[in-house]
């Protein structure tokens, strides 16, 4: 499930991708409806990753560093939630073992949630910011 944080970073990046001007937090977090200090928390870990940066300042304010066709859905997830699969024993980047499971291998849940991260990886991989925009999907 996605996160309140997760939505509200794409919520604020996807605001941020329609503007000309830098935005305040307090400007961002009004028009997002994002409370303001968890939103400063987001905008913190956003910044630290190279999506977006800051400048001090009358005309300052956060902006996108990157273009909102290289910003996905996917990378957005990862960042504040992790990994894509329902279990770890289905995961590639957070793999780890199911401790009651005899044989992974042989494991049909396990395929099955393999399957279903696939498949939600490449859909997720597939949705740009750029594309939330223009309702490509």
């Amino acid at each position: 499930m996605l996160s309140q944080k997760t939505k509200y970073a794409l919520k604020s990046l996807l605001y941020l991708s329609r503007q000309s001007e830098r935005k305040s937090a307090k400007d961002i977090a009004q028009n997002c409806n994002i409370p303001l200090k968890f939103l400063e928390q987001i905008l913190a870990e956003l910044k630290r990753q190279g999506i977006i940066n800051s400048q001090l300042g009358a005309q300052g304010g956060y902006f996108l560093i990157l273009s909102p066709a290289d910003i996905t859905i996917v990378d957005i997830y990862r960042l504040f939630d992790g990994a894509i699969a329902l279990l770890p024993c289905a995961s590639e980047r957070f793999y780890a073992p199911c401790k009651d499971c005899h044989d992974q291998e042989a494991c049909k849940i396990r395929r099955a949630l393999q399957l279903i991260r696939i498949q939600t990886l490449q859909t997720m991989s597939y949705i740009t910011l750029e594309s939330i925009d223009n309702s490509v999907f």
